[in-house]
């Protein structure tokens, strides 16, 4: 079994990575948590009786700023893991686990939970969380007693975060009954923060394109090869998905719901971000603006993302109000939380919004898309 820091050093040998110092300091870590998982299962006693149980595996909570390689140290473990796993996004996970609660609360379960927890741990020995974050009520109440049971089972959590697990829920309702999961965490996990100088995903868009129009087949070529740099995504299952779509007469974006996406639920309303992987999301115009959204949501949404993919954005009129506020709301947000914005419109930025109400306050969001557009945008802010 060749081991990780050997397989990162290859990687780097070929060209393919950049060494750094912070992430082969980490990679014992993982590499011991694969060592253990690999490890055969006790050998039982006299005529297959007794025998010491397997021993309790301590996780890894990986945490640190943006873009310093979490996710990929991420990949490059779980690829290597030769049990039963699953690697997911935080959010996704969590409302796999309210949809199976409301099933089960159908079927007439009085504690929704177990099934759903007990499926799960049935299922793998390895969980793979990326971004771990708790910004909502029902999760923050939730997510203690769903750990306690997987960790019971001996399922085995890593995951990253771009918070110490002090700061996770910070400021949250009743946040005083969150605490003990977070003592859950310390204990049945190492906690290690990843302290690089380097932003990784800043790189790979520095000095790059990152505002296409008019917003044609080459501006989505060009972003289909963006979206598989920083995210790993074949380009021909990109296309193919796209094609599969419009054969189907489907709305132009609607191919990437069938990609896995991420869903936000803020107040009771979900938020769809059709596409999303490693803190990159990919959306239409029209899946962000043309739904009935508003500050809170795309504040949510800004939170959630690192690198936000916006295509196919029209001419905004008179008729497209309504849409043209949201857009520039969406646009304050991503601009304040420092989130980098790729996109593709029918305009440059100062002839989107020509004329109609509200077309003379766009000139600052014009600005604003303009200064998005700059090599070191975002480099200084945090999120």
């Amino acid at each position: 079994m060749t081991e990780l820091r050997y397989i990162y050093a290859t990687r780097a040998d070929e060209g393919t990575i950049r060494p750094d110092p912070a992430q082969e300091a980490v990679l014992p870590e993982f590499e011991r948590i694969r060592t253990a998982l690999q490890a055969p299962p006790p050998k039982r006693g006299l005529f297959g009786l007794g025998g010491a149980k397997p021993e309790k595996i301590k996780g890894l909570y990986l945490w640190g700023g943006v873009g310093r390689g979490k996710s990929f140290l991420m990949d490059l473990f779980v690829t290597h893991v030769a049990v039963p796993k699953r690697r997911v996004h935080f959010h996704a996970f969590m409302q796999e686990i309210h949809a199976g609660m409301a099933e089960a609360r159908k079927r007439g379960v009085e504690d929704a939970l177990a099934p759903v927890a007990d499926k799960v741990a049935a299922e793998v020995r390895l969980l793979a969380f990326d971004e771990m974050q708790i910004s909502d009520i029902t999760d923050a109440m939730l997510v203690g007693r769903l750990f306690e049971r997987l960790f019971a089972a001996g399922v085995v959590i890593v995951t990253t975060s771009n918070r110490h697990p002090d700061e996770l829920y910070k400021n949250g309702l009743n946040r005083q009954l969150f605490l003990p999961f977070i003592e859950e965490i310390k204990k049945h996990l190492e906690i290690w923060e990843l302290v690089s100088p380097t932003d990784y995903r800043q790189d790979r868009l520095s000095g790059e394109q990152v505002y296409f129009h008019p917003a044609n087949e080459a501006a989505r070529s060009a972003i289909d090869r963006i979206w598989q740099d920083m995210t790993g995504a074949p380009i021909e299952r990109i296309r193919a998905a796209r094609t599969e779509a419009a054969a189907a007469g489907l709305a132009r974006g609607t191919y990437a719901a069938q990609a896995a996406g991420l869903v936000l639920t803020v107040k009771g309303r979900q938020v769809v971000l059709p596409r999303f992987r490693n803190g990159v999301a990919r959306a239409s115009f029209w899946d962000l603006c043309g739904a009935m959204l508003g500050p809170a949501d795309y504040l949510a949404v800004a939170d959630a993302v690192r690198v936000l993919i916006l295509e196919d954005v029209p001419r905004l009129d008179s008729s497209k109000f309504n849409e043209a506020k949201r857009f520039v709301t969406l646009i304050d947000a991503l601009y304040e939380a420092g989130v980098k914005l790729v996109m593709s419109a029918a305009e440059e930025p100062e002839r989107l919004y020509l004329e109609g109400s509200g077309s003379f306050e766009f000139e600052r969001t014009a600005s604003r898309l303009r200064e998005m557009q700059s090599a070191d945008w975002g480099q200084s802010t945090t999120h």
